[in-house]
């Protein structure tokens, strides 16, 4: 799609010159013959760039400058001038302009102006997105399964050993992949992922391996493939167990070998690159019905990391919570919210089949749709899925939350469920961690009080907490 630049002048022949420059080029354009209408185009609709005169009537280059920053400050802004001088030049540029051309123009200046404040746009969004993404990758978790995951991956990063990481999805295989990337000494290196599953089979081996001009039908240039991107970095094949039959012997040669060829190509490829492979499937079961190959399975499966389902960690459940509201209220525009003890019991009693990925949905649900700034009970219990919810009976009444008795306490209901494949210790272990977290909740993390309330004595309490891996501020 072509840029779309917005040129501003008060004179309509310069605006038709440049105009046609400009779509000679390729460019899409809009015309403005003041600054106030050009701040009411930027307004209503989005714009690329702007190409502005600085002496206008109404509303003059410079003050539109200064108001075009304070509306949109990534906004790319070339200022121009039949009468420029150097302090003008300085002054434009102080404010946000990304140059400063002198009328006449010539179309060459123009467009290699152009062409470098878009490009200078481009990588300044290229970059925001990295950093957005890179903030997605903090890993929260304080409970016994994570630190056995934090454990796995400080000792497996810093090797050359490939890793398979299985788990339900949604769990954050992809997570645990670019922590291992990170804390390796590939971090340098480049992060290439490629999802198996979402690949139709007969391009997958143009993804991973590239291919050369005239390889097929489409192939119109060379392209390099996800080997050779992930040259002296990490390559992540996500749901490799959707890999076809066909495709897992090539993969297999290049994984013994280090070397490939492109699609269509004779040339000998060399590559340097720490294969981490994640799937959501029993790969045994797979390779006992013949669609994964033996060998293959040896070859990714150096160390195994298990990503465990949000239901066997639900004590990083509140901190979980906690950090994506704070993300999805900012990213939302909204005001900070906060969950009352009730709204907090409700969302740990659910499962969460989805796991992390459906916990993190449902907490922007929340940021999006509740007036807050506390959220209650019933208005978490409205947006879990219906019929999964249930709502304390005492807010659900609209009455004030009963006290609760010091020997007897009544606990929000608990997502705990006795299981017939677990050991009674695990199982022990688990609803009395439950009950604690929400005690927790009840006392908004008063511990004396959830000492009290449990009828234990606050040194018991502490290490109670200690062994089943609860940390709390």
């Amino acid at each position: 799609m072509p840029a779309s630049i917005l040129i501003v002048d008060d004179e309509k022949n310069i605006l038709l010159t440049l105009q046609q420059s400009l779509r000679l080029a390729g460019y899409h354009t809009e015309l403005a013959a003041s600054g106030q209408v050009a701040l009411d185009v930027v307004s209503a609709r989005p714009v690329d760039a702007v190409l502005m005169d600085v002496k206008m009537p109404d509303l003059d280059g410079m003050t539109a400058l200064a108001r075009l920053m304070e509306l949109k400050p990534e906004l790319p802004v070339i200022m121009m001038s039949g009468h420029g001088t150097i302090d003008t030049a300085v002054k434009a540029t102080q404010l946000g302009a990304r140059d400063f051309l002198e009328k006449p123009i010539s179309r060459d200046r123009l467009l290699v102006a152009l062409r470098n404040a878009l490009k200078h746009q481009e990588v300044m969004e290229e970059l925001k997105a990295l950093r957005a993404e890179v903030g997605r990758y903090d890993m929260v978790g304080s409970g016994p399964a994570m630190q056995r995951i934090f454990s796995l991956i400080q000792r497996t990063a810093p090797s050359e050993g490939r890793v398979l990481i299985t788990g339900e999805n949604g769990t954050g295989k992809e997570l645990i992949a670019r922590a291992l990337h990170q804390n390796s000494r590939r971090k340098g290196g480049p992060f290439v992922k490629l999802n198996c599953a979402a690949v139709p089979h007969e391009l997958i081996e143009s993804e991973l391996f590239g291919h050369e001009k005239g390889a097929f039908t489409g192939a119109v240039s060379v392209r390099r493939g996800k080997f050779e991107l992930a040259h002296e970095g990490t390559l992540f094949l996500d749901e490799i167990g959707d890999m076809p039959a066909a495709m897992q012997a090539k993969l297999l040669r290049v994984l013994q070998e280090g070397e490939l060829e492109r699609v269509g190509g004779t040339e000998t490829l060399s590559v340097d690159v720490r294969v981490i492979a994640a799937t959501n499937k029993d790969l045994e079961k797979e390779i006992a019905a013949g669609r994964f190959r033996e060998d293959l399975y040896y070859r990714i499966n150096v160390v195994q990391l298990h990503s465990p389902p949000l239901r066997e960690r639900r004590e990083d459940l509140p901190a979980l919570i906690d950090s994506f509201l704070e993300e999805a209220c900012a990213r939302n525009g909204r005001r900070p919210l906060t969950l009352s003890p009730e709204a907090l019991a409700v969302l740990a009693a659910y499962d969460y089949p989805g796991n992390v990925r459906e916990l993190r949905n449902l907490v922007e649900r929340l940021a999006i749709l509740c007036e807050g700034p506390v959220v209650s009970g019933p208005e978490a219990t409205e947006l879990l899925p219906r019929g999964k919810g249930t709502v304390p009976p005492a807010e659900a009444s609209g009455a004030p939350p009963p006290s609760l008795p010091q020997a007897a306490p009544t606990l929000p209901a608990t997502g705990f469920r006795p299981r017939v494949d677990r050991p009674l210790r695990e199982q022990v272990e688990e609803a009395e961690r439950e009950i604690i977290l929400h005690m927790l909740a009840h006392t908004q993390d008063n511990v004396t009080e959830a000492a009290r309330l449990l009828d234990l004595e606050r040194g018991h309490f502490y290490k109670k907490m200690k062994a089943l891996g609860i940390r709390r501020g």
